[in-house]
């Protein structure tokens, strides 16, 4: 956080200060109750209704309390904590985020979808870190509650920031977007997920949407012009830039000649005219797509395309993304436990189209959440697809995924077909399947513990 003097906050908010010293500045600043206080020199917004404990508060002083309190016994507050009332704490934090907010002119990107997020901000992140401070959002952590501290973690050294949406309901991505107040708005993809938060299909394609109302006036909005429900957004309103990516010959940035490389995948890029070879880490069409969106984003902040596809060469995979591994018997295992939903789980059966041929497909899936009053249809469509492809064994774990293997052998499958309840189960009754023709796909919840322990027990 760019510090800040008590003074200044004080006139920012109106508020009046009826204890402690004001000559310090402000180093974080958090809403008590909500995120944790681990530094010196805080500010925290304590609602009214808060029984705010003054001596651990104290300990940690100087510690700035910003509160509607109406009545406050000064007895219990001690030397080392200033207190600031004010008429609404609600008014008084909106106004402290847009204050802090607009110290900073530089581009802030914030990023949904149904799949890719986490990669592509990871992407922008590996791209820019070459030539700039970079400020960004941890691994997938990106529920709304997070969003006030990563905006305090933009500082006076930021020269860009990204940041992912968490969407668990409708109005999360506008609270989201309200704090980080976008420049670049990117979505993915739009699949299924959230739908017991969302309603229904229609209902998650309206709480994406709310990205584009909140990127900040000309600013950017990166769409991609291969997914169906991305030409559902209503984006009439919208009056910056818009920039396309895909295979779709329309798209500002358009990769073709897609192969599988050496442990990734290489395309042409088109853009601005010209075309650039490109090899992306990571296997499947997808991470074509995340990588067109990440460079479309940098080369909109003014980064070189040449230096960004340079820098895209050596960026990692995050653990458990289709993470492929040595396995018992010389199988191979591609762990992609990081989440799980109908979109990602098309992403890596056509992986497996594309790498399995000749070898032994084994499937191990588990349930997929958040699909509400849409849970068997979608899990019934997975199984389809199942149906439609040469696998060898198909293994389901789980209530909900059961319905995958009832599908698929509704639809005649040939796939060697095991029901299970719960990994528990498992043991070692799958080892023989086993072999150095054995390409094992594990896909499941990232809240399943048992199915991330069960990937890492085959790996060597």
């Amino acid at each position: 956080m760019k510090p800040i003097a008590v003074n200044d906050i004080r006139k920012v908010l109106g508020g009046k200060i009826i204890t402690g010293p004001v000559n310090w500045k402000v180093e974080d600043a958090i809403y008590y109750k909500r995120h944790e206080h681990s530094r010196r020199n805080s500010l925290l917004f304590a609602n009214r209704g808060d029984v705010i404990n003054w001596v651990a508060i104290d300990r940690k002083g100087p510690s700035l309390i910003i509160t509607d309190k109406s009545s406050i016994d000064l007895k219990e507050v001690l030397p080392n904590t200033t207190v600031m009332q004010v008429t609404s704490l609600v008014q008084s934090y909106w106004k402290f985020i847009d204050y802090y907010r607009n110290q900073f002119q530089i581009p802030v990107v914030t990023i949904t979808g149904t799949c890719g997020k986490t990669t592509t901000k990871d992407m922008i992140k590996h791209m820019l870190s070459g030539i700039w401070k970079v400020h960004a959002s941890v691994s997938s952590k990106n529920e709304p509650r997070r969003s006030f501290p990563y905006l305090m973690g933009i500082d006076e050294h930021t020269k860009a920031a990204v940041f992912e949406h968490g969407l668990g309901n409708s109005g999360n991505i506008k609270h989201q977007c309200m704090i980080y107040q976008p420049t670049i708005g990117i979505i993915t993809n739009i699949g299924v997920h959230h739908l017991d938060g969302c309603g229904n299909l229609e209902g998650y394609i309206r709480a994406k949407e709310e990205i584009i109302g909140g990127i900040k006036d000309g600013g950017t909005l990166i769409l991609n012009a291969d997914d169906l429900n991305s030409k559902k957004l209503r984006i009439h309103r919208f009056t910056g830039k818009i920039i396309y990516f895909g295979t779709d010959g329309k798209s500002d940035f358009r990769a073709s000649q897609i192969t599988f490389g050496d442990g990734g995948m290489d395309f042409i890029l088109h853009a601005n005219r010209k075309e650039y070879s490109v090899f992306v880490p990571g296997y499947g069409e997808h991470q074509v797509s995340n990588a067109l969106a990440a460079l479309a984003a940098v080369h909109e902040m003014g980064m070189d395309l040449k230096a960004a596809i340079f820098r895209l060469r050596t960026y990692t995979n995050m653990d458990r993304h289709l993470e492929f591994s040595k396995g018992k018997n010389g199988s191979t295992i591609i762990d992609d436990t990081w989440t799980n939903n109908p979109t990602s789980v098309e992403a890596a059966l056509k992986v497996l189209d594309s790498i399995g041929k000749g070898k032994k497909i084994i499937l191990v899936l588990g349930d997929i959440n958040r699909l509400g009053n849409f849970e068997k249809k979608y899990h019934r469509e997975i199984g389809s697809m199942v149906a439609d492809r040469n696998i060898h064994t198909l293994i389901t774990i789980g209530k909900k995924a059961e319905e995958i293997a009832r599908q698929a052998m509704r639809e005649g499958s040939n796939a060697n077909i095991r029901i299970f309840k719960n990994v528990s189960e498992i043991g070692n009754r799958l080892d023989h399947l086993f072999d150095d023709r054995s390409l094992v796909l594990i896909k499941g919840p990232m809240s399943s513990r048992g199915m991330i322990e069960f990937a890492q027990s085959l790996k060597k």
